[in-house]
């Protein structure tokens, strides 16, 4: 395979498949994020954004390409060299995550708290997001359960319609600005700790989870277009990503600034669905909202069917006891009974679970871009994993809200936790990574010298 010759792209193979990428990053739940980190940072906006970036944009982009060194199948397949159980154990906590628990609820709260919210009578609004999620998920598994590419190709025209109303917005709020960003009041979390702080705020995209779910759908793109061999799939990949990437980080930044000028009008709000839909308000009015409400909302359904259909499908490959149609039905209906809960709950649980998660499917990723440096030996992901896993534990415990954080588990394991070095910024897995790097190494260099010791003998 590897002798076949790849065929040149043009600029217009790299721009599709940059479009692929991007499509597959960018969706309506990535605007709040970065909208309310500008809130929460003020006028430390700058390494707040430097931070996001990481994990926002760079991991992503590394969790594709990790796809593609690995010629892997799906998330499987990445955590595949640390045995089969682990690799279901992973790919069922990732699916899960971007899925029912978290994702695809989120699809449906942010499009309600955007769109829907601000026309609903505070005494009304449990009644409006209960029947909202209903009519949206039904709509959602309607398009998922007959695999039709209606609402995608809807989602063509609207995604770009949304993205230049987007810009239209950012224009407006550039040319009257409600403050300086740089004089600004930033939180006190951010005064001394905007990168750390900014990029642990880029977990709550998931979308390097994402890239390990659905990287697989744009390397097989790259793949029809010509591409044998890997490194060539590799080179694509990276190339159009940073195309792709440098459009979702451009965004990134300008919400990001934004948001901190909103301080200049408003308080930091509870989320960033309150903030965007004040910001739209303000400059936009009730029409503005309402047209911005339809797009936000076809843009956010697009995204949910993917998300359970990409659920479905894989959860049947992998337990075929159950048909597509049986696990599509299930994690809809999952997923609406978790939206029901709010934006700010979600939000509030779901960051326990990508302490945990990030950690470890930042060491996978990177381990799986390297592979080839240390012929993907299942020894070094055994130790890497192995000392990133408990510490992240730890991580979660501590991010839990209060009921579990404050309780007698929650105080012993923050007090054992604060041993640890990084552990005061959320990083706590960072040093054992690095020592279980070392010593996977170390195992594995030592292994591959007494074999060639051996060969040498005979």
């Amino acid at each position: 395979m590897e002798q076949l010759t790849s065929k040149k792209l043009t600029t217009k193979q790299y721009l599709v498949v940059a479009s692929l990428l991007f499509g597959l990053f960018f969706g309506a739940g990535n605007l709040i994020f970065p909208l309310h980190l500008g809130q929460l940072a003020g006028s430390h906006w700058v390494g707040a954004a430097v931070g996001f970036l990481v994990t926002g944009v760079a991991l992503p982009l590394l969790s594709v390409l990790a796809v593609a060194v690995t010629r892997a199948e799906g998330v499987f397949d990445i955590g595949r060299p640390l045995g089969v159980g682990f690799a279901l154990v992973f790919m069922v906590l990732i699916h899960f995550t971007i899925g029912p628990l978290f994702g695809t609820p989120r699809t449906a709260t942010v499009s309600y708290t955007v769109g829907v919210a601000p026309f609903v009578p505070k005494a009304d609004q449990t009644l409006a997001l209960f029947l909202f999620s209903l009519v949206f998920f039904a709509l959602a598994f309607a398009f998922a359960y007959r695999e039709n590419d209606i609402l995608t190709n809807v989602g063509k025209v609207l995604n770009p319609v949304f993205l230049v109303l987007l810009f239209v917005v950012f224009a407006v709020a550039f040319v009257n600005p409600f403050a300086n960003p740089f004089q600004t009041q930033a939180t006190t979390a951010y005064v001394h700790g905007s990168f750390v702080n900014g990029f642990l705020q880029g977990y709550n995209t998931m979308d390097a989870l994402a890239g390990l779910a659905f990287g697989v759908t744009v390397v097989t793109a790259v793949r029809q277009l010509g591409q044998k061999r890997d490194s060539d799939v590799a080179k694509v990949v990276a190339k159009s990503g940073v195309l792709a990437m440098s459009a979702v980080a451009l965004i990134y930044v300008l919400l990001i600034v934004v948001g901190a000028m909103t301080l200049g009008r408003f308080k930091v709000s509870a989320d960033g669905g309150v903030a965007f839909t004040q910001l739209v308000n303000a400059y936009a009015g009730r029409l503005g909202q309402a047209v911005l409400a339809v797009l936000i909302t076809v843009t956010c359904l697009t995204t949910a069917v993917g998300l359970v259909a990409a659920f479905a499908q894989d959860f049947h490959k992998h337990f075929p006891q159950l048909s597509y149609h049986a696990w599509l039905f299930l994690t809809t209906l999952a997923s609406f009974l978790v939206a029901n809960f709010g934006l700010e709950q979600i939000i509030a649980w779901s960051t326990p679970m990508l302490m945990f998660l990030y950690p470890l499917a930042m060491v996978l990723i990177l381990l799986s871009v390297a592979s080839p440096l240390f012929k993907r030996d299942g020894v070094v992901y055994f130790f890497v994993v192995l000392f990133t896993v408990v510490p992240a534990l730890g991580d979660m415990v501590v991010s839990f809200p209060s009921v579990v954080s404050a309780s007698a588990f929650g105080k012993l394991v923050a007090g054992w936790r604060a041993s640890l070095p990084l552990a005061a910024y959320g990083l706590s897995w960072l040093v054992p990574a690095l020592i279980g790097l070392a010593l996977g190494l170390m195992v594995h260099w030592y292994r591959e010298h007494s074999l060639a010791a051996a060969g040498e003998e005979n």
